[in-house]
């Protein structure tokens, strides 16, 4: 069983998250932390748990998402895995990050690229990558059957979906996103967003005012 731990991070109020397994291997998924208390907390969490940091995963490459790549890709020695057509969005982060008048240390490089449909070990459990651009050109969710959680980065939010107004975001692509990728899924899995607080597949389907 997979113990799901989340901070909340950096001015965008963006949702950092730590999978652990129960041999205390853990994933960091999308490190926002900005502020240095921010990364001293991540880091302090982890040396308690006494937690071995196996994988370092954006969902997608939005500078909210990435501010603690660098600190995440030195301190525990992993490789970034993104999306391949989440790069050229990396690769603006900086310039992205003075227009926000936010200066960041920049990501790392990707070390390998994620594909649909892949399958991510994680102990006995494994992650599955699904494909949902629209938000961003690479935005991914992962999605653990066995646990029935979907982390689904700012794809699909409670009640909301993510903005397409930034460069390469596509609304109508966004929503095949959601209707063939994620609401596909058991209406019991539960959605923990990039954002706000965790959902379900079935309480969207019933309730999100933009996929009536």
């Amino acid at each position: 069983m997979i113990e799901i731990k989340y901070f909340t991070f950096n001015p965008f109020q963006e949702n950092t998250y730590l999978l652990i397994n129960d041999k205390n291997d853990c994933i960091i998924i999308d490190p926002g932390c900005y502020f240095e208390n921010e990364r001293k907390e991540l880091l302090d969490y982890i040396d308690n748990r006494q937690l071995k940091v196996a994988r370092l995963l954006n969902t997608h490459c939005h500078i909210d998402h990435i501010f603690g790549n660098k600190l995440v890709a030195r301190t525990y020695q992993v490789g970034l895995e993104i999306h391949m057509a989440d790069k050229l969005v990396l690769d603006r982060s900086p310039q992205v990050g003075t227009m926000y008048n936010i200066p960041f240390e920049p990501s790392v490089e990707p070390s390998s690229y994620l594909e649909e449909g892949a399958k991510i070990a994680f102990g006995d459990d494994e992650l599955e990558v699904l494909f949902t651009p629209g938000h961003s050109p690479g935005s991914v969710s992962f999605y653990c059957a066995a646990s029935q959680f979907v982390i689904a980065g700012d794809v699909l939010f409670f009640q909301s979906i993510g903005r397409t107004d930034l460069p390469g975001g596509d609304h109508e692509t966004l929503l095949s996103s959601i209707r063939t990728k994620l609401f596909t899924l058991p209406d019991e899995v539960k959605v923990y967003s990039g954002h706000g607080k965790p959902t379900t597949i079935g309480y969207e389907k019933e309730n999100n005012p933009f996929l009536k």
